[in-house]
């Protein structure tokens, strides 16, 4: 009877990772497949379990990878990876493990980071998608035990998690906007829990076919005595809104991140995508730079590259500044609006994979299919910024 092959979760693996291990993380995924997205530091040794190595690879050179230490493979779903393990094990390597549920568990990996809010009654969590780099946030009051949820994913069950262990209800849900990369969770929270969905009152120009609570400038949201005002800050896309906590931390969304502006044509498309950057440019310095110095910057992503890596911080830490620290820091807010709208509408980055389609399932115009089938519209890192 042969050994049984080691397997361990994604959660293992960010583990091993962030508490820097010695191993190699082997993906076995197509080339094509490797380069668009992966695990810091992988590399890419494409394996079939009918045809066997791909590329320049042969057993020769896998061998001196395995002799080189512990190895880690990993493919899409667990499958290549699991036969390129058992044959490294019949070939007398034993130190290797195998991720279970590959890239796609990956790409679902979670962590959560609670803010120092200074104040006893008022609880905010940044609620991390690792490899996507998605931020959402649970806002909560203790002496009430209620929370809201800001910016939901599709596995929203993570920040229901995060509210339980606070010992909070979940009293309402909100989004910052319709998302272009990736499927919202925050309608389906809403409705099995019955409790409002907040979205702002200009997504009715989006065509968005499902109900919601409208949020007008100005608008408040209350937990307990905390209270969560909406303004209206068009740019990214014609409905986007933050979210200002205590008057102190502001939600922001995909129109201001800590090291880069939200990009305009997603929704606009590219020949409108200045009509876009001109809005953008407004609300940065009519609504946004106007706010104190203090503010505390909750943004809706961290840039995410292809390898995995973050372009601030790192998984597990808080991805925040303040306004003033961004005034100073980031370039782009100190362009005039000549310069700011060449920049955002000509040079703009690969746009997201499949994101008309998100787009279209968030507005409630299709719907979509399996498990399967949203995993394969989320892979890949968030491409939201400019």
């Amino acid at each position: 009877m042969g050994k049984l092959l080691h397997q361990i979760t994604v959660q293992e693996l960010a583990a091993d990772l962030d508490a820097g291990k010695s191993f190699t993380v082997v993906d076995t995924r197509p080339p094509g497949s490797f380069e668009a997205w992966h695990i810091e530091g992988a590399v890419n040794v494409p394996y079939h379990p009918v045809d066997g190595l791909g590329g320049d690879w042969d057993w020769e050179r896998v061998e001196e990878l395995a002799e080189s230490g512990p190895l880690v493979t990993i493919c899409g779903k667990g499958l290549s990876s699991t036969s390129l393990g058992f044959e490294l094990s019949t070939r007398g390597y034993d130190d290797v493990s195998v991720v279970k549920g590959g890239m796609q568990d990956w790409s679902k990996l979670y962590e959560v980071v609670e803010l120092d809010t200074e104040d006893d009654d008022l609880f905010v969590a940044q609620v991390q998608r690792r490899a996507k780099g998605c931020l959402g946030y649970v806002v909560g009051s203790r002496s009430t035990r209620e929370a809201v949820v800001v910016d939901a994913t599709r596995q929203y069950h993570e920040f229901e998690l995060v509210a339980a262990d606070a010992g909070m209800v979940i009293t309402g849900v909100l989004d910052t906007h319709v998302h272009a990369d990736h499927v919202s969770g925050g309608r389906a929270l809403a409705d099995r829990l019955g409790v409002p969905y907040y979205l702002g009152s200009h997504a009715t120009d989006r065509d968005v076919q499902y109900d919601f609570t409208p949020l007008d400038d100005g608008d408040t949201v209350r937990v307990g005595d905390v209270e969560i005002e909406a303004l209206y800050t068009p740019g990214h896309t014609s409905d986007m809104t933050n979210y200002l906590v205590d008057g102190r931390f502001l939600l922001t969304g995909d129109t201001l991140f800590v090291e880069s502006v939200g990009r305009t044509e997603l929704q606009f498309g590219d020949a409108d995508a200045a009509t876009g950057a001109e809005l953008l440019y407004d609300t940065l310095h009519e609504r946004i730079l106007s706010l104190p110095a203090e503010t505390r910057i909750l943004p809706g992503h961290v840039s995410v590259a292809t390898d995995g890596t973050y372009g601030v911080a790192s998984p597990g830490e808080l991805v925040s500044t303040t306004l003033g620290e961004l005034r100073e820091e980031l370039d782009l807010l100190g362009m005039d609006e000549e310069t700011f709208v060449h920049r955002i509408a000509d040079e703009t980055p690969e746009k997201p994979p499949n994101y008309e389609r998100v787009i279209a399932i968030n507005t409630g115009r299709e719907s979509i299919g399996d498990e399967e089938e949203a995993t394969e519209l989320e892979l890949g890192p968030n491409n939201c910024a400019a």
